[in-house]
């Protein structure tokens, strides 16, 4: 039993450190919402797309992290788009909560040849806080009060699309945070992720009802020199404007490549103007034996559908 508080003590301090003032990137963007992971995505849609995502991680761990976020992009004009996301996150006692706000350009390089390129800038505005309610004040006699502190920071991204293929690249949290009222040795002051995410969808033609995405999507935080890679493979049917879909992503460190963190089936639809998605995450390292993994949902509604001028919205 000591072992296993170690553990999971060991686990906490480390899942503290990387907490990175932002929403923990799991499989949501893959239900239907890729403007959660980059704010390109911002506006492609003639409709206002609105997903309310909740993740439970490490279900049977105590404590374990619980992320529920809010998220909604619309057209702005013919050639732009804008969007919001606002999060709450809990981690053991350590508690953010923030929002964004973005702002997406998309122009046309080729309108018959579906070849558009887009840019955008995201405003993020997070609190971090440590929560002290479940401490023991004879532990530590210098905690007295909630640590907390606001960040603002911005994101900025750029998305390439050419018939069925796509590449985001992204930097989030491009300025350094000032963050004095926690341990400096331990918390370092550079927050910036680098995203890549890329894929293709293979359709026969616009007719065809059966599509395949193969996509990846990586992940690099320059703090520590992390990094992360998704594979994924989605397998989608269309019903006229409805589909449904099935496949799976496999999530591993790149360093530990024969070691993956998780595979996870997906599956999902959309009816009408309603969205729902579900991915469970099999946990395939040391937590396996005291958790029965991970849930990802997500529930969506498209409103207010209208008509671009420009297929770089579509």
């Amino acid at each position: 039993m000591k072992r296993i508080i170690m553990l999971l003590m060991c686990m906490s301090f480390f899942l503290m450190k990387g907490q990175e003032l932002t929403i923990p990137q799991l499989s949501q963007y893959l239900s239907d919402n890729p403007f959660l992971m980059s704010p390109t995505y911002a506006g492609i849609g003639n409709y206002v797309k609105v997903r309310m995502n909740g993740v439970t991680q490490w279900v049977g761990i105590r404590d374990a992290p619980d992320t529920q976020s809010l998220s909604a992009d619309v057209r702005l004009g013919n050639r732009s788009g804008i969007g919001m996301v606002i999060y709450n996150d809990s981690n053991g006692e350590t508690k953010q909560r923030g929002g964004k706000v973005s702002f997406a350009h998309h122009l046309t390089i080729d309108k018959y040849d579906d070849h558009y390129f887009s840019f955008a800038l995201s405003f993020n505005l997070n609190q971090f806080r440590i929560d002290i309610e479940n401490f023991d004040p004879n532990d530590d006699l210098a905690i007295v009060n909630d640590r907390s502190s606001s960040n603002p920071n911005f994101d900025v991204g750029t998305l390439y699309r050419r018939n069925g293929f796509y590449l985001s690249l992204n930097v989030s949290n491009i300025l350094n945070k000032e963050f004095e009222k926690f341990d400096p040795i331990f918390e370092p002051n550079t927050l910036r992720n680098y995203y890549v995410y890329t894929g293709y969808k293979f359709r026969k033609n616009r007719r065809t009802d059966f599509e395949i995405e193969p996509s990846v999507f990586f992940q690099y935080f320059e703090s520590d020199g992390r990094s992360i890679t998704d594979i994924n493979t989605k397998f989608k049917w269309f019903d006229f404007l409805d589909y449904y879909y099935a496949g799976f992503t496999y999530r591993f460190l790149n360093d530990q490549l024969g070691s993956p963190l998780y595979l996870a089936p997906i599956i999902g639809l959309k009816k009408g103007d309603f969205y729902f998605g579900y991915s469970y995450q099999v946990i395939m390292n040391e937590l396996l034996g005291y958790s029965s993994g991970t849930h990802v949902v997500t529930l969506g509604i498209d409103l207010f559908q209208g008509i671009s001028n420009c297929s770089c919205t579509y």
